[in-house]
């Protein structure tokens, strides 16, 4: 294995030089805490308000709270949402992310209610079952701005709508759509959004819950000092920080445009083998996202004779890809058992080469033609 091409990046992505660069300045010199009232305490705090302001900007948020990453920022929002109200009906889809999913199930059996939208088979909610859905005591709504694996991006501009119409708070995880699709808060009437800087040639261990215009009542999860406007206690991630905001300065139109040709390349490639169906809308997905399943074969398989060949990919979310179980996303999206289980995900960064996607659709059908001919699934 000579060059190793790395097409994973929907599970995390190399960070940055120049962040790494950022970063480094305030491990080794400017490290003071930023709570310390001294110079270089004010001067980390300094750091922190600035990274704030640029991602604030940027998702035209009002203010920005900053976690250890998305699931801790989808995790304060809901059940800061939920234990702030008390009780109450919450609106989710069947779709989202475990991080979402696992913590509407741990309400449940907390007392709340929690309804799950179902989702048509390209992976878009219906928004008259959202309405159907709302009720007299939603507290709630959380559907996520794009899916993580098969890149779907949903209507959230109008589920947004919805919700204030209703005067109901509408938070998403944004975590995989962050600079990758336009997200306006303001605009979208969006009142919370978990982003996480590892997805954009961040560093790992540092996300974001963005707040909206409106004033919503979140219950703090982790006690302690009042960091983070009281919603988050623990001393400042200050070089986290200072690393997002570096690596959202970073991002470019032009490196999406480029993503997106990568990815219609892809797409059209693969589309060549017989058997393969693109899972997702065609149009309305992320630009770097690629995601077929073919029959007759495992998904695992697939991954593991690409890696034989240098080529890291996945078969869907790296949060639950050690499950045996077919993806609840594409079952939600009605995908029989054999099929999602021949799932492969490809995801773009800003580094992927043609001569990378080339490689790609050069060996992909070398593989897929091989599992095939020992399947005694494929006739």
């Amino acid at each position: 294995m000579s060059k190793i091409i790395y097409m994973d990046n929907g599970a995390t992505t190399k960070v940055d030089e120049q962040v790494v660069k950022v970063m480094n300045e305030y491990h080794l010199n400017k490290y003071g805490n930023a709570s310390s009232m001294h110079l270089m305490g004010q001067e980390a705090k300094e750091a922190l308000d600035n990274a704030r302001e640029v991602i604030r900007k940027k998702l035209n948020a009002k203010k920005i709270i900053f976690t250890s990453g998305g699931s801790e920022s989808d995790n304060l929002a809901i059940k800061g949402v939920a234990y702030a109200a008390g009780k109450g009906h919450i609106i989710t889809s069947k779709i989202e992310h475990p991080a979402v999913l696992r913590t509407c199930e741990a309400l449940e059996k907390e007392g709340f209610s929690v309804s799950y939208l179902g989702v048509d088979k390209d992976g878009i909610i219906d928004l008259n079952e959202l309405k159907k859905a709302i009720r007299k005591d939603t507290i709630l709504v959380s559907i996520m701005t794009a899916n993580n694996e098969i890149g779907t991006i949903e209507p959230i501009e109008e589920i947004g709508k919805i919700c204030r119409e209703k005067n109901i708070v509408f938070h998403t995880d944004a975590v995989q759509a962050f600079t990758k699709f336009q997200i306006d808060m303001k605009k979208m009437n969006i009142d919370l959004a978990s982003i996480s800087a590892h997805k954009l040639h961040g560093p790992k261990g540092v996300g974001v819950l963005a707040i909206g215009e409106r004033d919503v009542k979140i219950k703090r999860l982790i006690d302690g000092g009042g960091h983070e406007f009281k919603l988050r206690a623990g001393t400042e991630n200050v070089p986290g920080a200072v690393g997002f905001a570096e690596a959202v300065k970073l991002t470019s139109e032009k490196d999406s445009e480029r993503m997106k040709r990568f990815r219609d390349k892809l797409i059209e490639g693969i589309s060549k083998i017989s058997d393969a169906k693109l899972n997702g809308h065609r149009e309305k997905r992320l630009v770097n996202n690629v995601n077929f399943a073919f029959k007759g074969v495992e998904g695992e398989a697939i991954g593991g004779y690409l890696y034989n060949k240098g080529i890291c990919t996945s078969t869907g979310s790296a949060c639950s890809s050690l499950s045996l179980e077919p993806s609840h996303v594409l079952v939600a999206i009605g995908l029989d058992k054999g099929i999602a289980n021949g799932s492969l995900r490809i995801t773009l960064s800003r580094y992927t080469t043609e001569e990378e996607v080339n490689s790609v659709l050069e060996e992909l059908p070398k593989v897929i033609k091989k599992l095939r001919g020992m399947s005694p699934l494929w006739r």
